[in-house]
């Protein structure tokens, strides 16, 4: 990753990594795409290598980011959609004009326009939440149980019980402060 950024977090769903390129939200917030070209560059790990991006897109892209997270997280906690959230993602699916192109190793991967425009990847990404949000995957949507966190992750796990959005952040930052609650209390005894 480029100096001086923090590491993407990544993951194995589009719509719900992308939200995690805002994490921590109810802490310290850790924004991962503070820049155009960082935004440009969490794509191309994802094979939506766009041409370029402006400030523009940049915010078009945040808006989208926020709405996912306000539907995921009511669907989690099972409220009703927020109506401002579902005509973000919306918007962004109907603006995009990408296409799934099956490759030679029958996998599906997405092409966007010739002029690969933040637009369409940011397309991908709104159909994607809406595959999620709509209950079209088998999995379902989870908040992380870190306070500070609490980051809208799939939840594929066999049980459905995962708690954590990323077992090697917050999964290991609660089991380190159980172990050292548990080292202060074994010293108190």
């Amino acid at each position: 990753m480029r100096a001086g950024f923090p590491d993407f977090r990544l993951g194995s769903v589009l719509a719900t990594s992308f939200t995690g390129t805002l994490s921590e939200r109810h802490g310290d917030a850790v924004e991962r795409i503070p820049t155009p070209q960082r935004l440009a560059d969490w794509l191309a790990v994802y094979d939506l290598a766009v041409d370029s991006c402006t400030d523009a897109q940049l915010d078009l892209a945040r808006e989208l980011r926020e709405s996912i997270h306000a539907a995921a997280t009511a669907v989690a906690i099972h409220d009703p959609l927020p109506a401002p959230a579902v005509h973000v993602i919306n918007d962004r699916s109907a603006q995009g004009r990408a296409a799934a192109v099956l490759t030679p190793e029958g996998k599906r991967r997405w092409a966007l326009s010739s002029a690969s425009r933040v637009e369409d990847a940011l397309g991908v990404i709104a159909a994607d939440a809406i595959s999620v949000i709509a209950g079209e995957r088998d999995g379902k949507l989870a908040l992380c149980a870190s306070p500070t966190c609490q980051a809208a992750f799939f939840d594929t796990s066999q049980s459905r019980t995962r708690k954590w959005c990323d077992m090697n952040t917050c999964g290991n930052r609660q089991k380190k402060a159980r172990f050292m609650a548990n080292q202060r209390r074994d010293q108190g005894s």
